[in-house]
């Protein structure tokens, strides 16, 4: 029986008690969902004509562009944000003063800044015809400065045995970072940076204060200008819009996963070269020139004879 160095085994009388708080837990927050679904029903946001709605071809129509647009945003911006994170990254490790602090400036300022404010005054100063445009370098720069940190992290971690073992066979900095360091470092911080990317999915959602027509903006939209039993549909269009974006988010963590295990997976189905045939190497007896004679092999010794003098 192993015991955790962080807290000690419960014993009978904490596992049952333990036990009891999970069940009276557990029960409260059925209690609290079938409330919450009680009170939404009698303010007839359950109601079919709700949900019916959505077999509406134009709202269809409208929730596809929706997700169409997300995606163009996200695309953007990952790609963006991964471009600036290696950039700021190996900015951050240069040799050269200057540039050094110049990204640890950039890094610091734009973390520290609400991404929203990032957005909205990348909108207003510079891109106020392409909303687009101006969600993506948002999302670009501050999940780049992430990013940054990430793949810092991930080259220093890497054994300084290598980049010196690099540099002893006259490689450059710039082939040590390239071919030795960075191709690590991306592979043992894979998950955070598909972690972060997620995060970059769900922060197209800030897309809607500059009134780019993403999944939110259209839902908002939708729920507004859609009136049902003199009621707006807020419940249900939350719901779904929701449940798309976990779609969504979940798909990515799955194709993460699967590039994770595919880029750890060990490869087989390499040959091996065959070794020697141990009937080919002569045996050495050494056993004295009693056991086979001097140098021969003797009727006697079934070998070869080693002789001492």
């Amino acid at each position: 029986m192993s015991a955790s160095v962080l807290y000690d085994a419960p014993g009978p009388k904490a596992v049952v008690r333990n036990r009891i708080y999970a069940v009276v837990g557990s029960l409260a927050i059925v209690a609290l969902i079938a409330v919450s679904l009680v009170r939404l029903a009698d303010k007839g946001h359950l109601a079919p004509e709700m949900w019916d709605i959505f077999n509406y071809s134009g709202i269809r129509q409208n929730i596809a562009d929706a997700v169409l647009a997300t995606l163009k945003a996200f695309g953007l911006a990952a790609v963006g944000s991964l471009v600036l994170g290696v950039l700021l990254a190996v900015g951050r490790l240069s040799d050269h003063r200057p540039v050094r602090w110049a990204a640890t400036t950039f890094i610091e300022l734009f973390r520290s800044l609400p991404l929203l404010i990032t957005i909205y005054a990348i909108w207003v100063g510079f891109l106020t015809d392409y909303s687009m445009w101006a969600l993506a370098a948002g999302l670009s720069v501050y999940n780049g400065c992430v990013q940054a940190e990430v793949l810092r992290a991930g080259i220093n971690s890497v054994p300084k045995g290598q980049s010196e073992a690099a540099y002893a066979l006259g490689m450059s900095k710039t082939q040590v970072m390239t071919t030795v360091l960075m191709p690590q470092a991306v592979r043992s911080m894979l998950p955070t940076i598909i972690s972060q990317l997620v995060v970059t999915l769900k922060d197209t959602s800030l897309g809607f204060i500059i009134l780019y027509p993403e999944l939110l903006q259209t839902a908002r939209l939708i729920a507004s200008n859609t009136q049902v039993n003199g009621q707006y549909p807020y419940v249900s269009t939350i719901a779904v819009i929701g449940t798309i974006y976990i779609a969504m988010c979940l798909l990515l963590s799955a194709l993460a996963t699967w590039i994770e295990k595919r880029g750890r997976r060990a490869k087989t189905g390499i040959k091996v070269a065959p070794g020697a045939q141990t009937a080919d190497i002569p045996t050495v007896d050494a056993a004295g020139p009693d056991a086979g004679g001097a140098g021969g092999a003797g009727p006697a010794g079934g070998g070869t004879g080693v002789s001492k003098d």
